[in-house]
């Protein structure tokens, strides 16, 4: 007998790019809250925002989010991805709790770590918060934020944070306040391979511990990892599945998340030159580093379909498009229109 079992569709969502208002002329605050409505009317399923305190300037992720959630009704609402480790865990707690509740139950959050740009060093340093120890603060804060949603209330000890029955509630009101979704989702963050390759042997512990901590901590895992090499996503997601066993989890409870920049033309040469353009003014110091190659495909809309058919047959369940272009609407409407058909019909085998 045939096996007929229906897969869930692929799921896409857009990054609405909240530093490219401070960069494009014509794409102000009103035009990123306009396109988060008009995503949603074109069936896309969740919208996305970045973060960044001075290194890549940018409008504020929760605040922008929480306009968003009065634009729509029903996408979800992501981070991707929000900087937690240079945010005090429980007032990153109360904030998300807070927007969870105003958007009726739609976030996603993104966190991550922060990556080795000189940009992101200068953040912590102002902050002073330590750069070097920073996964060690990440994954404190991420337990704390875990406690809080999930009891409403934390006693956590550790090194850099140490509370003693802390809750959001003084005992006046009826309940401590809490987010809508017990919890929400948490899709961490991990690119280990985003720039270039380390020997061997780091570059496993490295790998060890950040899917150990994607499985201890969250419900997901969100990457951007080099385009290129999609054999570096199924090489995580071993490293992933040997720690949900180790953990006695089932890694088909976990999303496979990949943010995707992309450029869409009319020929593989035009969108090539639109992209490294757009790339160098809103990565400047990533751009040199990385291989324009890496940062996602370009090319026709076949073009594009076909590098998001391989990374969703390795295991991409949700595509977050972030579209390196001047042109927001255009490259929204136009993968609408040319791509997004292609994957809305469920699998069957």
């Amino acid at each position: 007998m045939a096996d007929t079992t229906v897969n869930p569709p692929t799921q896409f969502g857009v990054n609405l790019n909240n530093r490219e208002p401070l960069i494009a002329p014509d794409y102000d605050l009103t035009a990123l809250l306009d396109l988060s409505h008009r995503v949603e009317e074109l069936g896309f399923d969740s919208v996305w925002v970045g973060d960044s305190l001075f290194s890549k300037p940018r409008y504020e992720a929760m605040a922008l989010l929480s306009a968003i959630s009065q634009r729509t009704e029903h996408v979800k609402l992501g981070t991707a991805c929000l900087v937690s480790s240079m945010r005090n865990p429980l007032y990153l707690a109360l904030e998300w709790a807070t927007l969870d509740v105003i958007s009726g139950g739609r976030t996603i959050l993104g966190p991550c770590m922060g990556n080795p740009e000189q940009g992101v060093r200068r953040e912590f340093e102002a902050l002073g918060l330590p750069f070097a120890d920073r996964a060690s603060v990440f994954e404190e804060g991420l337990e704390v934020l875990n406690e809080l949603f999930r009891t409403g209330s934390t006693s956590f000890k550790g090194t850099y944070f140490n509370y003693d029955e802390v809750a959001f509630h003084s005992g006046t009101e009826m309940a401590p306040l809490r987010p809508l979704q017990t919890p929400p989702p948490i899709w961490i963050v991990s690119n280990p391979r985003l720039v270039g390759d380390k020997p061997t042997e780091k570059m496993r512990a490295i790998m060890e511990r950040a899917c150990d901590r994607i499985i201890r901590l969250g419900d997901g895992w969100m990457t951007c990892c080099r385009a290129e090499h999609p054999e570096e996503l199924t090489e995580q997601i071993g490293y992933l599945k040997t720690a949900a066993e180790r953990h006695g989890r089932n890694f088909d409870d976990y999303t496979v998340a990949y943010q995707v920049t992309m450029n869409i033309g009319d020929s593989a040469e035009e969108a090539r030159t639109a992209f490294g353009d757009y790339i160098s003014k809103y990565y400047p110091e990533l751009s040199q580093a990385m291989d324009l190659s890496n940062w996602g495909p370009v090319g026709t809309p076949d073009d594009i379909a076909a590098w998001i058919r391989e990374f969703q047959r390795r295991g991409v369940s949700h595509f977050i498009c972030r579209f390196g272009a001047i042109d927001q609407f255009g490259q929204v409407e136009r993968f609408a229109r040319e791509v997004l058909p292609q994957f809305q019909t469920q699998e069957v085998r």
